[in-house]
């Protein structure tokens, strides 16, 4: 494999050229692909609705189309997905990945036209494989295979002819010849729709296998590397695979898991490397290793525009485009696909933090935050102070979720429930409840003003759950596995008092 991993690293890092290209020039890349979405749909439904033949201008744009939810263009995925074709994208879409990033008991499916898969989800992939080869010229993935946590997927029961499923699953049902070479498992393993005899049989094939690349949302990775230290008795992953050289991670922040992964993966010759690949689409990458952010695509077929918190939660809000954002704020990320969503709300909200190039972090969801009482508390904001309580303390989290404590009756103050999965637990939670509160107050100053000397809100109350319990509530509610995630955040309590009510407190 020493030969052909020269020849795909000379191909990888032959397409920094385009990379350097969009860092360069972001405007004209996002007015090409603007111009080719536009250009692609004006004989669909959906433009011949809204008038895309006489759209010449952004301006044009806003004008017709407003900001989309999913109920918006439900009606619209639903004939596509029943095969009427030219509905929101020329032609007929075959594939629609299944939005799973939150608990909701209602699916979203999401259309994947051939043009999206091969210019942003595979482009994505290739993307991020060059930005590790630009960084890393030593690299040696091409001399042993991957391993990728993929989901599931199957067939629409209305219409035998349209897939369903996670995005990763379908991204692996159809990859191309030559990068299932340098795969393990094999699909029928990878695709298994029942998650624990899954984990098992990967860990029992890619155990003997010379293992340089791994991928997949950091829960079930951990999942995976315990069963394989189990069947092993190994100490660490190292130990089965000593020339695995990068970790591709995303789907969830990945600094609660930080520590765990350190001991997993106790040397520096792992790199993690974060992506934001979404059901919509794959939006962005860790550029540089050691990085907090990464670099915004903006040559893959998508059109951007970011909603700022001013507007969230308005019947018509108004998005500004990628020229007019500002470093440091927060914004909802709205999006136009070549594979026909419109001016669409994924529910993720991001802050940029470079213009020159454009890079971001993703700061959490449109739905995920706290703010009961004033607080404005987001998930990077409890991921960053978990990270430090833990650090200080010698303890690491498997899950958490946080939501609000009302006002009982109209009197007393309220405050913040957290209910923890510790890896390992603190020698003194109250001092760990403690620290964690400090931490909050220093990244937070809403949070800090809500909490001085008490009299808004009282200090966060924390509730260890027994090994496991995320994972049974996760099963119980049918979202066990691939790209499913806890909700960290909730502006109500339902999430939490299920997960209370399933261990009985």
């Amino acid at each position: 494999m020493s030969a052909m991993n020269s020849i795909l690293g000379v191909y990888l890092r032959s397409r920094m050229r385009r990379i350097n290209w969009f860092m360069k020039h972001p405007h004209e890349a996002q007015q090409h692909w603007f111009d080719q979405l536009i250009r692609h749909a004006r004989n669909t439904t959906w433009g011949k609705e809204h008038g895309y033949p006489s759209i010449k201008q952004y301006e044009d744009f806003t004008d017709r189309v407003g900001i989309q939810d999913y109920e918006a263009l439900k009606p619209y995925i639903q004939r596509m997905m029943l095969g009427e074709k030219n509905v929101l994208w020329s032609g007929k879409i075959r594939m629609f990945s299944k939005s799973s990033g939150t608990t909701s008991d209602k699916s979203k499916y999401i259309p994947v036209s051939q043009e999206h898969y091969q210019k942003c989800l595979i482009q994505g992939s290739k993307d991020t494989l060059s930005l590790y080869y630009h960084n890393n010229p030593e690299a040696n993935i091409f001399k042993g295979k991957g391993v990728v946590m993929g989901g599931t997927w199957d067939y629409y029961p209305q219409h035998s002819k349209s897939q369903i499923g996670d995005v990763s699953a379908l991204m692996l049902e159809h990859m191309p010849a030559i990068a299932k070479y340098f795969y393990t498992p094999d699909l029928e393993t990878a695709l298994m729709k029942d998650w624990e005899p899954k984990i098992e049989r990967m860990a029992r094939i890619t155990m003997n296998e010379r293992v340089t690349n791994l991928g997949g949302v950091p829960t079930w990775t951990i999942v995976l590397f315990r069963t394989i230290l189990e069947m092993t008795g190994k100490s660490h992953i190292l130990e089965v695979w000593p020339e695995l050289e990068i970790y591709i991670h995303g789907g969830v922040s990945f600094t609660p898991y930080k520590e765990q992964f350190q001991k997993y993966l106790p040397s520096h010759q792992v790199q993690m490397m974060e992506i934001y690949n979404a059901s919509e689409g794959y939006f962005s990458i860790q550029s540089e290793f050691g990085a907090d952010d990464m670099l915004l695509l903006l040559d893959n077929g998508i059109y951007y525009e970011f909603i700022p918190p001013s507007e969230w939660g308005k019947d018509s809000p108004k998005a500004i485009p990628l020229a007019d954002v500002e470093i440091g704020k927060h914004y909802a990320i709205v999006i136009s696909t070549n594979s026909g969503l419109w001016r669409y709300m994924p529910g993720d909200t991001i802050k940029f933090t470079s213009t020159t190039p454009y890079k971001i972090k993703v700061t959490g969801r449109t739905k995920h935050f706290i703010n009961a009482f004033g607080e404005e508390v987001m998930i990077e904001n409890t991921d960053k102070a978990l990270a430090i309580a833990c650090e200080k303390t010698g303890t690491s989290v498997v899950e958490y979720t946080v939501a609000p404590v009302y006002f009982s009756g109209g009197q007393g103050k309220g405050g913040h429930e957290w209910l923890i999965e510790f890896e390992h637990a603190p020698d003194d939670l109250e001092l760990f409840s403690e620290i964690l509160d400090q931490q909050l107050k220093a990244i937070n100053s809403d949070y800090e003003a809500k909490r001085y000397k008490g009299m808004a809100l009282n200090r966060l109350v924390i509730r260890p759950l027994p090994k496991g319990t995320f994972f049974k509530w996760m099963k119980g509610k049918g979202k066990f596995g691939g790209q499913n995630k806890v909700p960290r955040l909730a502006n109500h309590r339902k999430y939490l008092e299920e997960i209370l009510d399933k261990v009985g407190q």
